[in-house]
């Protein structure tokens, strides 16, 4: 079975994490990838670390499998001049430079659709095209912290916390391949091509969902909850005999069946307790009591109890525990790749599960330049010219 994006050509010319993650989801689809590094250091990641494994940066590996690596000057005239050839033989250019960059260097996205009127460009930047922040560089942490995510996080009376992933940057990989999606679409009913202008703010500001609605309907400010949550209880972390589960007590009915569980029905009935809206109220009475009661049993007797009831639950995993848990296993979300330099190269699986164009691990994370060559000879370039191209330093 083919990819559900197999004859998509995209040169991603990003680098770091949210490009990269999305270009590598659409290449997971079936896309043909072309990852255009810079010609002297390559992709920053390469060289975050440790871990390494023989050489290879742990954090490239994560987000570069599915695509082909070409090393290119693009400050040399005759490295737009191969850039501008990739893409009139392609679909889609991914780019995460600096609002403007690619227009300074005649490479933006109103030069290149007269080339090819069909292409979708998606341009990543910190902050947008538009706007008083538009020239500003945007990194992840930075990002956490001016969207008012990180003041939302951690606990009430400590200091506010960011993330422990680059949450923004995946969210943006993740709204870029959805903005993508939406273009090719679009181009498949019109013959059209389009920008798309996606930014990190932009798509953190847009995760905070209920929170900011609560603010925008309320004009309250959220504050920090630790692991407790703004508008349902019980719904937050407990320690049980051995560690720490989490419970998600989400409707009154779920309630009753939680109050059951914990062997006191008689707390569903009472007046303080019976709504959603009166947990919250009296959180501060109905907590401690959930805490006492579960105190008593291990994790694993738990969450038998919990699931039999029906009630949302989870032990609180280490990573290892969670590479190791059945469901995981089952779902097959590591997987082994063949790699030029890792014997057994293990790397998370993909989400997507799809029945008739299932995703596929084609390739393995690329090596610093390692299609270069055979890029080039695949656009007509002549042995004779690539060589010259490596003795000028264009590739």
């Amino acid at each position: 079975m083919s990819g559900a994006l197999e004859g998509i050509r995209i040169i991603d010319v990003s680098r770091v994490l949210a490009g990269p993650f999305c270009s590598m989801i659409l290449g997971d689809l079936g896309a043909e990838v072309i990852k255009i590094e810079h010609y002297k250091t390559g992709d920053e990641t390469r060289g975050w670390g440790p871990p390494f494994v023989n050489g290879e940066s742990a954090y490239y590996l994560c987000a570069n499998r599915n695509k082909q690596s070409i090393t290119l000057n693009l400050k040399s005239e005759e490295g737009k001049e191969i850039f501008r050839r990739l893409v009139t033989s392609s679909d889609i250019v991914v780019q995460n430079f600096k609002a403007g960059t690619m227009e300074k260097m005649g490479l933006g996205y109103e030069s290149l659709k007269e080339l090819n009127p069909t292409l979708i460009m998606a341009s990543i930047t910190g902050f947008g095209s538009t706007g008083p922040y538009k020239d500003l560089p945007g990194y992840d942490y930075i990002i956490q912290a001016m969207s008012g995510l990180m003041s939302i996080t951690g606990e009430p009376d400590g200091s506010p916390m960011k993330v422990g992933v680059a949450i923004a940057d995946v969210l943006t990989g993740l709204y870029t391949c959805i903005g993508i999606l939406s273009a090719l679409h679009h181009h498949t009913q019109t013959g059209e091509g389009q920008e798309i202008d996606i930014s990190l703010l932009d798509c953190q500001v847009s995760s905070l969902i209920n929170v900011a609605s609560n603010y925008l309907c309320s004009g309250v400010i959220p504050g920090r909850l630790g692991n407790q949550h703004p508008n349902i209880v019980p719904y937050q972390v407990f320690s049980a005999m051995d560690g720490e589960l989490v419970v998600a007590v989400g409707n009154d009915e779920q309630f009753k069946r939680f109050a059951a569980a914990l062997g006191r029905p008689v707390l569903a009935e009472m007046d303080e307790f019976i709504h959603n809206e009166n947990r919250i109220e009296n959180k501060t009475k109905l907590i401690p009591i959930c805490e006492e009661l579960l105190s008593k049993k291990t994790k694993q007797e738990w969450k038998e109890i919990l699931d039999a009831a029906g009630i949302p639950n989870g032990p609180i995993n280490t990573v290892r525990e969670m590479f190791d848990d059945p469901q995981i296993k089952a779902r097959e979300m590591v997987v082994e790749m063949d790699h030029p330099l890792i014997k057994d190269l293990k790397l998370t699986g993909s989400p997507i599960k799809l029945s008739k164009s299932p995703v596929k691990m084609r390739h393995h994370p690329p090596l610093y330049g390692e299609h270069t060559e055979a890029v080039l000879e695949q656009i007509g370039y002549q042995p004779d010219e690539i060589k010259k191209f490596k003795q000028n330093k264009i590739i």
